[in-house]
């Protein structure tokens, strides 16, 4: 398990004002809340994957709100209260969480770049999330973001869907280190619940057998816990990921 320095003064604000119980998730992007008042809103779900565990009708939920008139709906799903966790659902604020942490150098395995690009393409028909370069690191790094949601008790799980994309992106990772560049993939699970991070092989077993493969080629694998609150997701801590 890689360290994590000054851990708890890194997160990502936001404002998840809007409370209500989830009715129901329907067509990937879409939610019906009923909020407090007992007004029944749909809202935007910023999370492409099965959300497993995550779409209990009735569960708390909270969204945050946008008054950018371009916008079809003006609330966001941000979380869903599991247990006595929240559960971020927000696929972009693990991006987010991931830029402050390697802006802040907290993860020592990743530290030491002068310059952080945002979505590269890697090879034609794929882009990574980020790509490192320069500074006191002689070989550039690529790096791949996965938000986690899915657990199996105190064990965070993914992916909690079939995704084709994510075991492409494990081949380029791949291909990138063989190259002589530095790999890494890194999830971040967006609840304070979680142990350790595997993947989810009897969901999609090709995934798993390509993050192996790719571990096995030298990618490197990191995992980040986040505390998720109404007000921000903070940097928990790493995590160890099983293989």
């Amino acid at each position: 398990m890689s360290p994590v320095r000054r851990a708890s003064a890194i997160g990502v604000p936001l404002r998840a004002d809007l409370r209500g119980r989830l009715l129901r998730r329907y067509k990937r992007f879409l939610a019906d809340v009923e909020t407090e008042d007992g007004r029944v809103l749909t809202v935007h779900c910023p999370n492409p994957g099965a959300m497993t565990g995550c779409d209990t009708p009735g569960s708390p939920v909270r969204c945050s709100t946008s008054d950018d008139p371009r916008r079809k709906l003006r609330h966001t799903l941000e979380m869903i209260r599991v247990g006595r966790t929240w559960v971020g659902l927000h696929t972009g604020r693990a991006n987010a969480l991931a830029a402050r942490a390697l802006e802040t150098e907290a993860l020592p395995a990743l530290a030491g770049y002068a310059e952080i690009r945002r979505e590269v393409t890697a090879e034609p028909g794929s882009r990574l999330d980020f790509r490192l370069t320069g500074g006191r690191r002689r070989k550039p790094l690529w790096l791949e973001v996965k938000s986690v949601t899915l657990a199996a008790g105190d064990v965070a799980r993914f992916p909690d869907a079939v995704t084709t994309r994510g075991a492409r992106h494990m081949r380029a990772l791949a291909k990138l280190r063989a190259a002589g560049d530095r790999a890494a993939v890194l999830f971040v699970v967006q609840r304070a619940d979680c142990r350790r991070v595997e993947p989810a092989a009897e969901i999609d077993p090709a995934y798993a057998a390509a993050l192996r493969d790719a571990a096995r080629a030298g990618v490197e694998v990191h995992a980040l816990r986040a505390r998720v609150t109404p007000r921000r997701l903070v940097l928990d801590g790493a995590l160890p990921v099983a293989l």
